[in-house]
């Protein structure tokens, strides 16, 4: 059996349809606002820097290894330096004087070298650590522009879902009204095909914008005030008003 509801009932599916197509271009402007894109973009570029940080915090790790390595040489030979040294002068003997004044001029000379093999150390540190806060600052800084990307997206975000909330409660009031047949076949045409419900308007259909041929409309015509015609472009219910030109 064909369904049918009133002239009226049809009508308010048209005011049901342009709430739904308000709602969908809100949602779609709240899922594509440029923000969206802008915050992604930074985040990948924080992310690339989080590599790059990583390796040179193990890169410093890699030189406090090396350092302490020669300061722990530094000071076992400044600890052998001063025991040869107070050895020597409590010798007696010439010959292990001698010989602890050439083992001394050799652990000077060893101490020299590694304290100037430290400072080559100490500064390839200063380095890896200025190269690792001028990475963090840059993070810092990319960090800073997201945060303020987020609060004007966010700003615009409570507009929008705003609106799509004064408009779902419209939506809901008119919906109410519709009886539950009619309201079943435009939710379903609407899932379906992305409209529910089309305009005949002056023998045009607004949802395709396709001008209907001369026997259709005099199908249309000829059909009942409150038979539900669907639309052959649009698969939506096809509304006629006073408009439809019929």
């Amino acid at each position: 059996m064909a369904l049918k509801a009133s002239p009226d009932a049809q009508a308010r599916l048209l005011d049901l349809q342009a709430l739904d197509t308000k709602i969908a271009q809100l949602t779609h402007r709240a899922k594509g606002l440029p923000q969206h894109a802008a915050i992604a973009k930074l985040q990948t570029e924080i992310d690339s820097l989080r590599i790059v940080l990583l390796e040179q915090s193990g890169a410093r790790e890699d030189v406090l290894t090396e350092l302490g390595r020669i300061e722990s040489d530094v000071s076992l030979v400044t600890a052998r330096i001063a025991r040869d040294t107070e050895r020597a002068q409590h010798s007696t003997s010439a010959k292990d004087a001698q010989a602890f004044e050439h083992e001394l001029a050799n652990l000077a000379k060893r101490q020299y070298d590694l304290e100037e093999i430290e400072l080559t150390v100490m500064e390839k540190l200063e380095e890896r650590e200025n190269a690792l806060a001028a990475t963090n600052e840059q993070i810092s800084a990319l960090q800073a522009q997201i945060d303020a990307i987020v609060v004007e997206r966010d700003a615009e975000l409570v507009g929008l879902q705003a609106d799509i909330v004064a408009a779902d409660a419209d939506r809901a009031a008119i919906a109410g009204t519709v009886p539950d047949d009619l309201l079943a076949l435009y939710d379903k045409q609407r899932l379906r095909y992305g409209v529910g419900a089309s305009h005949l308007r002056y023998g045009v259909s607004s949802a395709s914008g396709v001008k209907l041929l001369e026997n259709e409309m005099a199908e249309i015509r000829a059909a009942a005030p409150d038979d539900v015609i669907m639309c052959a472009t649009s698969e939506g219910i096809l509304v006629r008003t006073k408009e439809s030109g019929l």
